[in-house]
């Protein structure tokens, strides 16, 4: 079986800044991954190229079975990706959130209401406009909207950022769920000892490339 993610002397741009330059990784179906580095070194950017959402200009680029130089919207409707800021309406309940980004990738709305059951989020909150949510709560939601669309692959940046112990519980036990139902899934994480927990293997990433810690 094909990796869930294949990239050799990937290089993606962000104007004429060479983001990600020269990044070689493969990560197998059904493994997790712990990206680490620097602030500034090219983590979130790719996530970002890994999602379909920075273009790689050269090298090989394969997310998937999706070569990602020739096609990057292909491979969107298969990925979470859980990022700094928010994909939410904030005019919008919390329910009315999830099951939008459910029906976006084409998941049943059940899939919707286990993502809220398992985030806590299937009490009085479902019914509150997100506008009106904390910090950790609008982090749970988002959280949750990823889940419900059941990605293949899940990206993660800074997963536990903004959440208490109990939800950064949750979203650990939600990972190794992912994990054992064959969802890969890359965390880029400053917290180690949790993130590393989860994780099977640690990449390094410095300069925008990639080495095998």
């Amino acid at each position: 079986m094909e990796p869930a993610v294949h990239l050799r002397s990937a290089v993606a741009l962000i104007g004429r800044f060479p983001a990600l330059a020269g990044v070689d990784l493969d990560v197998e179906r059904g493994e997790v991954v712990l990206l680490e580095g620097a602030n500034g070194a090219g983590k979130t950017t790719l996530l970002r190229a890994l999602a379909g959402l920075v273009p790689i200009v050269s090298g090989e680029a394969v997310v998937l079975g999706h070569d990602l130089r020739s096609d990057r919207r292909s491979v969107r409707r298969h990925i979470g990706l859980l990022g700094h800021t928010t994909m939410l309406y904030d005019e919008l309940t919390v329910d009315d959130n999830v099951r939008f980004w459910a029906k976006a990738a084409r998941t049943e709305p059940v899939d919707a209401e286990a993502a809220l059951v398992a985030l806590g989020l299937s009490g009085r909150l479902r019914h509150v406009a997100v506008a009106r949510l904390s910090t950790g709560q609008r982090r749970r939601v988002s959280i949750a909207t990823m889940v419900a669309r059941r990605p293949e692959l899940w990206l993660m940046d800074e997963p536990h950022a903004g959440l208490d112990s109990e939800a950064r519980d949750i979203v650990d036990g939600l990972v190794r769920q992912a994990s054992q139902s064959g969802a890969t899934v890359i965390v880029a994480s400053h917290e180690r000892g949790r993130a590393n927990a989860l994780a099977g293997r640690v990449v390094t990433v410095a300069g925008g490339v990639s080495n095998v810690a």
